[in-house]
Parts: C-alpha cells; structure tokens; sequence
C-alpha cells in the first residue's frame, strides 16, 4: 500500500515506469499527472481489476486511488439502511486482496495507491468509508508494506517505518527510513529483497 493525502506524490511515484512495465487501474479515472503515457484503465472497479489479474500480462499492477472502491460502493448504496452495507464493502475490498495474495503468481505485485485520514487521536491512517468499516476492517493489517507519502510542497518522498503517529511499515532492511517517492525503484527493490523473480514469494503491496 503506498498512502497519502491528495497530492502528497502518490501518482506522480509512477513516473519512471515504461508502458512496458506496469498496468494501471485508473479507479477515478483521472489524468496522470506527467506527460508520459502509461496504460491505464478508467474507471476501473473490482470486476476489471479481477479479471485482468485472473491471467496477468504484467508483472507490476497499480489500483490508482484505491479507496474509492470502497467510497463508489458506499455511494451506490447510500439510500441502503441498516449496517449490512459496510460489511459487504468491508469484505468485497478484503475479498480484491485476498484474490490477489492467493491467485496472481509468485512475482506479479499490486500496489494499490491509497487517501489517507487522520484518526481522533492524530494517527495518520488508510482512510475508509467511516468508523463502522473500520470496526469491520483494518487495511493496513492486510498488507505487509505500507508506504506513506509527504511532501513540502517542493520535495516529494516515502516514509518506510511508523514514528508511532503514521500506519507506515516495511521489512528490517528493506528501505531506508526515507527514501525517493520512486515506485519503480520500490518495486525493484521489493523484488530484490523477496527474491520474486525466482517465483518464492507473492506480496500486496
């Protein structure tokens, strides 16, 4: 998961990958926000994104503002009473990664680029569809990298480990604590470090 506020640099980490090398599923279907052409797929939902990876072409896929899987369900289902709703969003979404863990192969990773929210106690975390969702789903706990974004509107990078107030996490040595918001150099570098290209270990990311 690589998480951040609108603008922190989370679409623009995309800029050195060719068109040969990743996959896009556009969820808002917004332009990228640099001039190279990379493939995308506009207004991608869950069924798109199954089943492109049900036989998968590349070996690097991006969900581009992933949690508006979750928002659209919510508001295609706004007039729905009751709490049943955030339990079928909260499972469709855990659903998409759990497909993705046990049916892509070894070496094909998904990142999936994520909003972020602040908690009543100042915690950044992977923003949801509200609190009752929250009861029925923690999204960072599903995924064993979590990357968070910041800028200073000049400078723009990837934290790699939580200071207690963010939900950021990687491996013991995997990255620095700050690194390049570069998402082919993390690819590159997750790859290396799981050994994926010799097919031992599948991750979400």
């Amino acid at each position: 998961m690589i998480m951040g506020e609108s603008g922190s640099g989370k679409s623009c980490s995309l800029r050195n990958f060719e068109p040969s090398e990743v996959g896009i599923f556009n969820v808002a279907g917004k332009p990228l926000p640099f001039k190279k052409k990379l493939p995308k797929i506009d207004g991608s939902n869950y069924k798109h994104i199954l089943k492109a990876l049900d036989n998968p072409s590349l070996k690097t896929y991006v969900i581009d503002d992933s949690q508006y899987l979750m928002a659209f369900a919510m508001f295609d289902r706004a007039k729905e009473t009751g709490y049943g709703k955030f339990t079928d969003v909260a499972l469709d979404f855990r659903n998409l990664i759990q497909a993705i863990i046990t049916k892509t192969p070894p070496d094909v990773i998904v990142y999936f680029l994520h909003h972020t929210e602040i908690t009543d106690v100042g915690k950044v975390k992977a923003k949801t569809s509200g609190k009752m969702l929250d009861n029925q789903l923690t999204l960072e706990g599903l995924f064993s990298i979590v990357l968070l974004c910041q800028t200073d509107g000049t400078n723009h990078k990837f934290i790699t480990q939580s200071d207690g107030f963010t939900t950021a996490k990687s491996p013991m040595g995997l990255f620095e604590p700050e690194i390049d918001n570069d998402l082919k150099m993390v690819d590159q570098k997750i790859r290396e470090y799981y050994e994926l290209n010799k097919g031992e270990k599948n991750e979400t990311d």
